[in-house]
């Protein structure tokens, strides 16, 4: 393998079942934060391939953007690629000279998959393996949430890069900014028995998520009552659905992803939409016995357990209001870099 090898990365995507806002400051500082969720296979990914000169060029397919700049320019954060040159300006070296930077992902952007967060997960593990380092996975986490959330502002929580990174099924305890990332040991007939009865479906509106973040952060700060009893029971239902999986009951798991969606509306007005309501009930009318929108709400994908000899009129009825709908598949390995004779 030469040193003018193509530099590849991937970071899963992950649906998160229960404790969604409970990582969102100033929550985890205040009460203790408790996040339940699995990486699916759907990735982000990014690679890397060296110059010969000291030009650098960053291309998304997901924005539609290309940029082209010399190495030792200043990276200006102008909303173009910010994401990217977050990363850079940490991580570049400038003593390797210039590549290009491809970049693209399986979900858009803010579809409640956690895909910008897998991005720079993905970056930031294509760097470091470009630039020779050695970075543990909370390093790698720890350095993603502080790109996303601190140096470009952008509201969210704490378990998207620990998920991405990490991979599998996990149980996220967080304590202000510490995490702690128990891996569950989840069996691979239980496995196969949630991608059998999971229903993963886009309803084709993606949101912006600070708005719905920043409304849920104010209630809760403010003291509502609905805010701070939704953000509670999530922990609860977090723990209990853990427990579910564990022990292999299913049916409890499903029944419990719609109770963690009923506790999720109470944080928020702006969480759910008159269409995803509808989406819902079209769901549970067809058999359904659970389900919830997998991010911050608002719109993006929604998440639905159905046992399978109603997974397919569910489907049916989805399909009719207008969602995409696919089967899914869990990933079990996290973040992946690897090298490619270019």
């Amino acid at each position: 393998m030469t040193s003018r090898a193509l530099v590849r990365a991937r970071a899963p995507l992950r649906v998160s079942f229960a404790g969604g806002g409970t990582d969102v400051p100033p929550f985890p500082e205040d009460e203790g934060g408790l996040v339940l969720s699995a990486t699916i296979a759907r990735y982000a990914h990014a690679t890397l391939r060296p110059r010969d000169d000291r030009q650098i060029t960053l291309e998304s397919v997901d924005y539609g953007v290309s940029i082209d700049f010399g190495i030792d320019e200043p990276l200006p954060l102008d909303g173009r690629l910010d994401l990217v040159k977050s990363a850079l300006s940490r991580l570049l070296d400038r003593d390797r000279g210039g590549f290009d930077l491809f970049l693209h992902s399986s979900a858009p952007p803010g579809s409640g998959l956690g895909s910008s967060s897998a991005m720079i997960v993905a970056l930031v593990g294509l760097l470091q393996d470009h630039n020779r380092q050695t970075m543990t996975d909370y390093e790698i986490a720890h350095l993603a949430h502080v790109l996303e959330r601190e140096d470009l502002g952008i509201s969210g929580g704490l378990q998207d890069h620990y998920a991405a990174t990490f991979g599998g099924f996990n149980y996220l305890e967080l304590a202000g900014s510490h995490v702690v990332v128990n891996p569950l040991r989840i069996g691979p007939d239980t496995v196969s028995e949630l991608e059998h009865n999971l229903l993963l479906c886009y309803t084709g509106r993606t949101r912006l998520s600070d708005h719905i973040i920043d409304d849920q952060t104010d209630r809760y700060r403010r003291g509502d009552d609905e805010a701070v009893e939704g953000l509670r029971m999530q922990k609860r239902l977090a723990q209990e659905m853990k427990d579910a999986l564990l022990r292999n009951r299913l049916s409890d798991f499903g029944e419990m992803l719609g109770q963690a969606w009923e506790q999720k509306r109470r944080m928020s007005p702006r969480i759910s939409t008159p269409f995803i309501d509808e989406a819902y009930q079209a769901a549970l009318d067809k058999g359904a016995l659970g389900g919830k929108v997998t991010g911050a709400g608002g719109g993006g994908y929604m998440l639905f357990y159905c046992p399978f000899n109603h997974r397919h009129h569910v489907a049916e009825a989805l399909i009719k209001l207008g969602l995409s709908v696919s089967e899914i598949s869990f990933d079990l390995t996290g973040l992946r870099t690897w090298r490619v004779d270019g």
